[in-house]
C-alpha cells in the first residue's frame, strides 16, 4: 500500500465511521477499487487489521470531541461506586449504560472473529448489509417516539443498544446505524441516541484496533501507511462527528437510505458482471 492509497482510505474511514452507511463496508469497496492485493491469507488479515486500526483514528476524534463528557462520565462512575447518593445521578447511570453496552460486542467479536474475517472477504456481504439494513433505519424512524431525553437513559437501554451494536459486525450494516436505530426504538430522542452511539463506539473500536495492530503492520499495509491513514481518519472523523450531530437535530437518519441502496445495488451489479 502506498501513501496515496493510505490517505484515500483514511478519508473514507473518517467520512463514514459515524454516518449510518458502514465504514467497514466502504473501506472494503475502496480496497477492491484500488486493487490492493488480497490473495494470500496474510494479505487478507493485514487489510482487516489495517481497517481496525485506522478506525481508532476516527474514534480518537470522538474522544477529543466528547472529552469533557467522558471526564464527567468517568468521574460520575467511580464516584457512584463509593456513594449511594451519586449512583442516582445522570453521569453514573450513563457511564454504567456504556460499560454494560460495551460487553456484548467484546464477547461476540472475540467469539466470532474468524467468521467475521470470512464475511469481510466478500463484497456481496457488504451489498446485502447495505440494502437489507436500510429497512431497519426506516422502521426505526417511523416508530420513534423521541419522548425520552438523555437523562432517562437506563442500564437496560445500554444493554439492548449494545446488543444491536453486535449486528454491525456484518459488513454493510453500520455500527452507528444499528445503535442509533436501537436508541430510537427505545424512545430516545435522535440526538441522545446519536451521542450514546458515539460513546459506545469508543471502547468497542479501540479494542478492535488494538487486536488488529499486529496484522495491520504486515507486508500488505506497513507501519507508515497505517499511521498516515489513522491520522487522516482522525482529522476527517472529527468533522464528520460535528456534521452528524447537527444533521440529526433536524433530519431523520433514514435520509441516508437512498445512498445505501444506490451503493448496495452498484456493488451487486459489479459482482454479477465480474
Amino acid at each position: 500500500m502506498n501513501i496515496g492509497q493510505a490517505i484515500l482510505l483514511g478519508v473514507v474511514e473518517g467520512l463514514t465511521e459515524f454516518l449510518p452507511v458502514s465504514s467497514t463496508g466502504h473501506l472494503l469497496i475502496a480496497e477492491h477499487l484500488l486493487g490492493l492485493p488480497m490473495k494470500t491469507q496474510e494479505q487478507k488479515d493485514s487489510l482487516i487489521g489495517f481497517t481496525a486500526v485506522i478506525q481508532t483514528g476516527a474514534i480518537l476524534a470522538a474522544v477529543l470531541y466528547f472529552f469533557k463528557d467522558i471526564v464527567s462520565l468517568i468521574t460520575g462512575f467511580f464516584g457512584g461506586l463509593g456513594s449511594r447518593a451519586k449512583r442516582t445521578g445522570h453521569d453514573f447511570r450513563f457511564a454504567l449504560a456504556v460499560v454494560v453496552g460495551s460487553l456484548p460486542i467484546a464477547l461476540v467479536g472475540l467469539a466470532l472473529k474468524d467468521s467475521i474475517k470470512r464475511l469481510d472477504e466478500h463484497l456481496i456481504s457488504v451489498a446485502i448489509g447495505l440494502i437489507a439494513f436500510s429497512a431497519v433505519l426506516v422502521i426505526a424512524e417511523r416508530r420513534a417516539s423521541q419522548d425520552r431525553p438523555e437523562r432517562s437513559l437506563t442500564v437496560l437501554d445500554g444493554l439492548l443498544i449494545g446488543l444491536a451494536q453486535c449486528i454491525a459486525l456484518v459488513p454493510g450494516v453500520s455500527r452507528s446505524g444499528a445503535t442509533i436505530s436501537a436508541g430510537l426504538l427505545r424512545g430516545l430522542d435522535r440526538v441522545s441516541a446519536t451521542r450514546l452511539s458515539f460513546l459506545l463506539g469508543i471502547p468497542a473500536l479501540l479494542g478492535a484496533g488494538a487486536l488488529g495492530l499486529k496484522d495491520a503492520t504486515g507486508n500488505t499495509t506497513g507501519t507508515t501507511a497505517t499511521a498516515v491513514a489513522t491520522v487522516v481518519s482522525f482529522v476527517v472523523g472529527y468533522a464528520s462527528i460535528a456534521f452528524l450531530l447537527r444533521f440529526v437535530a433536524s433530519h431523520r437518519i433514514s435520509a441516508f437510505v437512498p445512498y445505501r441502496l444506490l451503493v448496495g445495488t452498484a456493488v451487486v451489479v459489479a459482482v454479477v458482471v465480474n
